[in-house]
């Protein structure tokens, strides 16, 4: 059974937020050809592990993610981050949402033609306002220690590293008490 706040971030997946440069566009398995482009580069693995999914592969994920999660109690938000101006897919982000719609866990991936930008940052500034504004709490990213620019975008969001490391990534959190 769900309850109230799963219900509402099953709502929180299907928001299209709209930034000064950004469309945060939720997923559909129709971005995975374009996509596939802009994560093709396997420098973008270099800190998260995986290589580059072909279209198809892509596709396949897609299909999964855009299903939903099997266990009722989360909620897979994902979306693609479009570019206003360019009108071009550039990374996504995506938000594990579980603890009754109190905890989200954030990921953002820029493609490499994109970084350097403030991309990352401005994307995942709109997810984490998004998040807390649904009356998410806690707001959770793992960063690996050496990826400075990641870490940026964490700090630039709210989060704050904390002692706990998890497969060799820093846990990053923002509390946000009632």
């Amino acid at each position: 059974m769900k309850n109230e706040q799963t219900e509402g971030a099953e709502g929180l997946a299907a928001a299209t937020v709209r930034t000064e440069r950004l469309y945060l566009v939720p997923l559909a398995v129709a971005h995975a050809a374009e996509m596939a482009g802009v994560l093709a580069d396997p420098a973008l693995y270099g800190f998260i592990g995986g290589a580059p999914l072909t279209a198809d592969e892509l596709r396949a994920r897609y299909e999964r993610l855009v299903a939903g999660s099997p266990d009722p109690a989360v909620v897979w938000c994902n979306w693609v981050v479009r570019l206003r101006a360019e009108d071009r897919l550039a990374g996504t982000v995506q938000a594990t949402v579980t603890d009754g719609g109190r905890t989200a866990e954030v990921a953002w991936v820029t493609g490499t033609d994109w970084q350097g930008r403030g991309i990352a940052r401005e994307a995942a500034e709109a997810l984490v306002g998004l998040l807390l504004e649904r009356g998410v709490r806690t707001v959770v990213a793992h960063v690996h220690p050496d990826h400075a620019a990641s870490a940026a975008v964490a700090r630039a969001v709210g989060l704050a590293p904390t002692d706990e490391v998890d497969d060799g990534e820093i846990r990053w959190e923002l509390c946000n008490a009632p």
